[in-house]
């Protein structure tokens, strides 16, 4: 018992720092991303004509949203990865990632071949002018083309990450967005690409990345290994797990997708001021989203991993850490927009009619960012468990129950307050709703079927 014990103390000791450095290591690497963003839309926002950002940003914002539903392929890839290196078992561990890799290839490939009518689709929802629209098509043409590299990526950093690589991981996405911020400012600036460049530049940028992750990829895998288990790929039962958890994740990210297409289809609607402002607006969720998000992905990684070795006792600490890290980063954004609108925004853009008004919606991001801190934390947690179900059936009910009859009501009395209400509403009760599942994840008596055995 004692010897049990001080075990238990032991890794209860380890725990922090080691929170401490993967999350570090992700909130770099995530963060990293939505600079490069930032700087791209600061390229395009001090360019003569307005319209360049606003196209550049529906677009960006529709090829994001894409991206974001299909995100479920670095999330299973991560918690199934973590899972089975809590269990030590490398045959699983391979056939992850082979068999999510698979999937990513397939979708990625369609995108691009579906281009056409994705971008019908797309833009058939927004009222927008005919510059505005230009930008945006040229924007999305240049950056569709990155579809299989941003997805086989996706799976590529789940896997290392479920493996709490952390420096590959942060390197990774220094070289990707290195490379986008370089070209941003060579085909927008230099050259005078307008939304062209900054599409391309995106696209490029994830190639590049994708060839350096595949180079880590080669050095780490044993070809014989990967010829043992290829046989494997496509077990029935294994396979149909892969495909409940990766359908089960996809659905979540497809109704937050169609929350803030919604949102966006509003925005448009209310003039090209609204839009932008509100546009900037998610620009810092965006950011505060991925210092957030570098601390979920943390919190998948090692609730997988206690979960495979059976050491539920460390739960509770874990949580404990992410819930206090979380907060504190969401606090942080919110509280330097509300006290300083003029100042964050004004480094956004120097156009004065977009940002002289935004400080009258600023004060959205203080429900938004707070309840959504706890919400994507508790989302990694879920993810880390394997309990894609959950995750689903939440935020099902957090679309019919709380931003669905809200976004009516904005959609009714063309109100932006409104809106930004809905937005609260689907992160508050996503929050409760997520709180409530926890007591029974927090036992060894879990309820069956949470560890994904996929080998």
């Amino acid at each position: 018992m004692n010897k049990l014990t001080n075990e238990t103390l032991v890794e209860q000791s380890d725990l922090l720092p080691r929170f401490l450095q993967l999350a570090i290591a992700n909130v770099v690497s995530s963060v990293i991303v939505p600079l490069a963003s930032t700087l791209s839309i600061f390229f395009l926002g001090h360019l003569p004509e307005i319209h360049h950002l606003a196209g550049a940003t529906l677009a960006g914002s529709l090829i994001n949203n894409l991206y974001m539903v299909l995100g479920f392929l670095r999330t299973s890839t991560t918690g199934v990865t973590s899972q089975a290196v809590g269990r030590d078992d490398r045959e699983a561990v391979l056939l992850v990632v082979l068999r999510n890799g698979i999937i990513a290839l397939v979708l990625g490939v369609a995108i691009v071949l579906l281009q056409y009518p994705l971008r019908y689709l797309g833009f058939a929802l927004y009222t927008v002018t005919p510059e505005v629209k230009a930008s945006a098509m040229a924007y999305f043409h240049a950056q569709i083309w990155a579809a299989p590299a941003v997805l086989l990526n996706c799976v590529l950093n789940g896997w290392f990450l479920g493996q709490e690589q952390n420096g590959l991981i942060l390197l990774l996405s220094l070289v990707g967005n290195a490379a986008n911020i370089a070209l941003d400012y060579l085909l927008i600036v230099q050259w005078g690409w307008e939304s062209t460049g900054a599409g391309l530049s995106g696209c490029i940028s994830q190639y590049l990345t994708l060839l350096v992750g595949l180079i880590f990829f080669y050095k780490q895998i044993n070809w014989e290994e990967v010829r043992c288990v290829s046989g494997k790929i496509w077990d029935s039962s294994a396979l149909q797990s892969t495909l409940i958890l990766n359908g089960n994740i996809f659905v979540t990210y497809l109704l937050i997708l169609v929350a803030f297409i919604i949102f966006d289809y509003q925005s448009s609607s209310m003039g090209t001021i609204v839009y932008t402002e509100n546009a900037l607006l998610i620009q810092i969720y965006t950011l505060t989203g991925y210092f957030i998000g570098g601390i979920g992905c943390c919190t998948e990684t090692l609730t997988g991993n206690f979960k495979g070795k059976g050491a539920t006792n460390l739960l509770i600490p874990l949580l404990g850490i992410a819930v206090g890290s979380s907060l504190l980063v969401g606090l942080s954004f919110t509280g330097a927009c509300v006290l300083f609108p003029q100042t964050v925004f004004g480094l956004l853009t120097n156009h004065t009619e977009v940002t002289e008004n935004i400080g009258v919606y600023v004060s959205w991001l203080v429900p938004v960012l707070g309840f959504g801190s706890i919400a994507w934390m508790l989302e990694g947690y879920f993810s880390g468990l394997a309990e894609g179900h959950t995750l689903r059936n939440v935020s099902l009910i957090a679309i019919l129950l709380g931003f669905a009859p809200i976004a009516f009501a904005a959609w009714q009395f063309h109100s932006n307050h409104l809106l930004w209400l809905a937005v609260s509403l689907l992160y508050a009760i996503r929050m409760v709703a997520l709180t409530v599942q926890l007591p029974r994840t927090l036992g060894s008596d879990v309820e069956d079927g949470v560890v994904l055995d996929i080998s």
